[in-house]
């Protein structure tokens, strides 16, 4: 390991043992529940094919699973041979990991701390929530061996449009905060090209796509999960009316005559090799 390897990686070991609440970024002051996540969002792990198929894990490579949640996909690059090691910010989400027998460390992707250690890093419906980017894929670039690949997909530009933009509606009307309707990063493939070959990458590939994406236990289960942060700023009825106000606006485009649910998903994917 270089010098400013072990800098990193001093500085990400002394975060880790201060144990301090807030240490880890959560973009919007997101906090996960791994019993939510599991009812609620499971489907961030199964709709994985394509971008599993961009990353061809080869057995006894090293990957870094950036992000790792409570490593429901995680488990099946495992199941590839692969040499796995789960990364997240979520200490209750680490701990399913952990239950499921996976090698995982609790790690700010601002700040991972590891200098040329992987074949692979890959990430999945993850790094639209850290902020800035930039920091993000400096710290990916270093976790790789030169020629490494990167390989990820999250959400892109567009994506949710349409609930954040009810969101930001009930803010207003009643009187609350529409920054917490979307704290995210979504990009262009232009703008995210730029920024991997600014920090040294050489992009393959990087391309937009829509995903509408049924949401199993509707609306209210969706924004339970990914934006509990916008209606816990609402006290006692205003909290439901928020989100009679979000389901009244989004029905017409998002709910179909059985009352299904289906989120305006756009994801981002890209294939990069570290130079």
């Amino acid at each position: 390991m270089t010098a400013s390897g072990q800098d990193r990686k001093g500085a990400v070991d002394r975060q880790a043992s201060a144990g301090k609440a807030g240490l880890f970024h959560q973009a919007g002051g997101q906090t996960w529940s791994a019993e939510g996540y599991a009812a609620n969002g499971r489907f961030v792990a199964d709709l994985t094919e394509g971008v599993l198929a961009w990353l061809e894990a080869k057995p006894g490579e090293r990957i870094l699973d950036l992000g790792c949640g409570d490593g429901a996909l995680t488990e099946r690059l495992v199941l590839s041979g692969a040499d796995v090691v789960g990364v997240d910010a979520s200490r209750e989400l680490l701990a399913a990991a952990e239950a499921r027998g996976l090698r995982v460390l609790h790690r700010d992707a601002r700040a991972l701390g590891f200098d040329a250690e992987f074949e692979a890093v890959f990430s999945n419906a993850v790094l639209h929530w850290v902020l800035p980017p930039e920091d993000a894929v400096r710290e990916i670039h270093a976790a790789l061996k030169p020629g490494g690949r990167f390989v990820a997909e999250f959400g892109g530009h567009g994506n949710v449009a349409a609930i954040v933009t009810a969101m930001r509606a009930a803010a207003r009307l009643l009187g609350g905060d529409e920054t917490l309707a979307g704290p995210w990063f979504f990009p262009t493939p232009a703008e995210y090209t730029a920024m991997l070959e600014a920090a040294g990458f050489a992009v393959e590939r990087c391309g937009l796509f829509a995903r509408p994406t049924p949401l199993p236990t509707g609306l209210e289960g969706w924004l339970g999960t990914f934006r509990k942060p916008f209606f816990d700023q609402f006290d006692g009825p205003h909290r439901q009316e928020a989100l009679a106000i979000v389901e009244a606006l989004l029905a017409p485009s998002l709910r179909d005559r059985e009352g299904r649910w289906t989120a305006d998903y756009m994801r981002i994917r890209v294939s990069a090799r570290r130079i």
